[in-house]
């Protein structure tokens, strides 16, 4: 199993830190930045191999490559983006097909949250599941979150933003598990969002998979404070609680 970081996107709400960085490097706790963390948890769950998806002000992540490597005990390979200031993350995450395929832990370059995600996401392999999401059943839902219905039998039945909040079960924060036998059958259900609409979410292709009697499961991740960093209020959230991790 290898870690995979979604990277490669431009944080336009977070100007002027992402005027020359992307989101994923910008500082959380100190000179911590989100990629930090997320490779520290990596580290402790004891992967060894980890893939960047980058796109925009990729040279910061090329950069900062070796040191990461050599503060985390990882071997980093970044994974070039070519559209990544023109198309949404479905064709981000595609990009990404050839390292499905070892089994990874995805996750976003802008998610903080806690190393116990991962080992939830661990604990709940070994029941056939080929993709699970980590759901967050705690958080008072509004309009910005990824929102899910889940069945306990079925898995995952719908999954958008575009969703009254008292619907969902949960909100997808960014997580997932993903084995590499269904990389074949994600990529495929990525390839479709992105052609159908560019500007689809990668979340977009997992419904596509759902539609096609794919079954995407759900770990709940018990009641953990974590933040998604799209705008200023949620990086001053970020600083709050990326200190304790």
């Amino acid at each position: 199993m290898i870690g995979l970081v979604l990277a490669a996107g431009a944080g336009r709400r977070l100007r002027p830190y992402t005027d020359t960085l992307p989101k994923a490097l910008v500082p959380v706790d100190g000179d911590t930045t989100i990629l930090d963390l997320t490779l520290g948890n990596f580290a402790e769950i004891g992967l060894t191999e980890v893939a960047i998806i980058v796109g925009y002000k990729k040279e910061a992540v090329y950069e900062r490559q070796a040191a990461l490597e050599a503060k985390y005990g990882l071997k980093l390979t970044l994974i070039d983006n070519d559209k990544a200031e023109e198309w949404n993350n479905a064709y981000s995450l595609w990009c990404g097909r050839d390292a499905i395929k070892h089994d990874v832990i995805l996750a976003n370059g802008d998610t903080v949250h806690p190393v116990s995600v991962e080992k939830t996401l661990l604990a709940a392999r070994g029941n056939g599941q080929k993709i699970i999401l980590a759901l967050d059943t705690v958080k008072q839902l509004a309009d910005e979150e990824m929102k899910v219905v889940a069945d306990p039998a079925k898995g995952v039945q719908k999954i958008t933003k575009l969703m009254d909040p008292a619907e969902a079960t949960g909100e997808y924060i960014g997580v997932t598990l993903i084995e590499g036998s269904a990389a074949d059958e994600l990529a495929d259900a990525l390839k479709a969002t992105f052609e159908r609409d560019p500007d689809l979410y990668y979340e977009d292709g997992y419904q596509e998979l759902v539609n096609r009697g794919f079954q995407v499961d759900v770990a709940p991740i018990g009641d953990v404070t974590w933040v998604e960093i799209d705008n200023h209020d949620d990086l001053a959230k970020g600083r709050e609680i990326a200190c304790r991790y």
